[in-house]
């Protein structure tokens, strides 16, 4: 284990419990560290936005980072439990693979899934990250999105299939789609090779974009055709678990 690692979560566990700033000799004696120790850690936690010096009697108080970093813990968890029912009512409708996806920088996270009982359906895990530009899930947030937040993705473009979208033109076009028609498709696999997708995203209270639920399946038995029939089904689940979050649809 990480020695160093270890006493910097108990330096924060102390400041977190303290109902007020907390001096170097104070937090040393408490924690049975030497001043030096306490001091390096607190100049390391500083300079990463986790504490802050309150002049001017040189005490120390944590940020409200671990806060905003605990309550997208927090969100998530919301957005699992509350997103299962529709989760469930989708993948019988579809007969086919159903995940839940949250966007982080310029990959989609799988947070949660519903397999689908064919032999032959779309694997992947919970916890797996994927290029968001490639997702049916990834494209759906990415609508809700400014304009310029495609410009995170010009670094990171690259083809993985034959299908592959790889300039922000591209990318751009299947925005604007996702935009026009409520949601976003994959017909042929953009990461992997041989699966069709639709995702619609899901919005929260104030219509922040919270995450995407999706469909996928082999290309083979998910055509075009089924594409649009399932994409009803796939933006109905994600609006009803954004009234469960607090969001009204504008009429």
């Amino acid at each position: 284990m990480d020695k160093a690692f270890i006493k910097g979560l108990r330096l924060v566990e102390a400041l977190a419990m303290s109902e007020q700033p907390r001096g170097v000799t104070d937090l040393a004696n408490e924690l049975k560290f030497t001043k030096s120790n306490v001091h390096r850690l607190l100049a390391t936690l500083q300079s990463q936005g986790f504490v802050r010096q309150i002049p001017p009697h040189s005490t120390y108080e944590l940020t409200t980072k671990l806060w905003v970093l605990g309550n997208h813990v927090i969100q998530r968890m919301d957005l699992i439990r509350i997103a299962r029912p529709a989760m469930t009512t989708l993948a019988e409708v579809t007969g086919e693979t159903v995940h839940l996806s949250v966007l982080e920088g310029t990959d989609v996270v799988y947070v949660d899934k519903i397999e689908s009982a064919h032999h032959i359906r779309a694997h992947t895990s919970v916890g797996m990250r994927a290029p968001a530009f490639t997702m049916a899930t990834g494209k759906a947030m990415l609508a809700q999105m400014p304009d310029e937040y495609l410009e995170n993705f010009r670094p990171h473009l690259r083809r993985y299939t034959d299908t592959t979208r790889t300039t922000i033109e591209e990318l751009r076009e299947d925005i604007h789609a996702a935009r026009v028609q409520g949601y976003s498709s994959v017909l042929h696999g953009e990461w992997r090779e041989g699966i069709a997708a639709c995702a619609c995203a899901i919005v929260g209270r104030s219509g922040e974009l919270v995450g995407a639920i999706g469909m996928s399946g082999p290309d083979i038995r998910v055509k075009r055709k089924q594409i649009k029939e399932y994409a009803v089904h796939v933006m109905e689940a994600a609006h009803t678990i954004g009234l469960a979050l607090g969001h009204v649809r504008a009429t």
